[in-house]
């Protein structure tokens, strides 16, 4: 049994605000944007090459057990990028206020760069150089192969 993980709810306070954002600042592609049942209106973005989306709802919570996470709560959600600084000045182009890249080693994947969404939840880019050659969506079909 495979198990993916494709979709992470994100708790913000105005989904609009939020999925200009995370689309024009960002970079995301808005892949479902309705009301999926009467009241509940959710907003599913993808970053571009990924097989992990977020999702933006104000009433997803309520499907949910347990308490719900306040906007601004989520921190450490993180991309990968194959080159950093190419990935900073598109960003920057965007009008996305990032971080300077710092890398804590020179092994690949040591050097990373943050950024907040306009509720504060916070966002890490990876470096991971090997991805340049090796793309993820390569890797899987060739274990798919195996």
């Amino acid at each position: 049994m495979e198990f993916t993980l494709e979709v992470i709810p994100l708790p913000v306070t105005d989904i609009d605000r939020a999925r200009d954002f995370y689309r024009d600042r960002v970079g995301f592609h808005v892949d479902v944007d309705q009301e999926v049942m009467p009241g509940m209106r959710i907003v599913q973005l993808t970053p571009p090459g990924s097989g992990c989306s977020i999702a933006l709802g104000d009433t997803v919570w309520e499907l949910a057990k347990g308490p719900k996470p306040a906007p601004g709560s989520y921190q450490g959600l993180q991309l990968c990028v194959a080159d950093i600084k190419a990935a900073r000045a598109e960003l920057v182009e965007r009008g996305l206020e990032v971080s300077e890249p710092v890398r804590y080693s020179p092994d690949d994947g040591a050097t990373f760069m943050y950024f907040q969404d306009p509720d504060g939840n916070g966002w890490s880019i990876q470096e991971y150089r090997h991805r340049a050659t090796d793309p993820l969506h390569k890797v899987l079909a060739d274990l798919a192969d195996r």
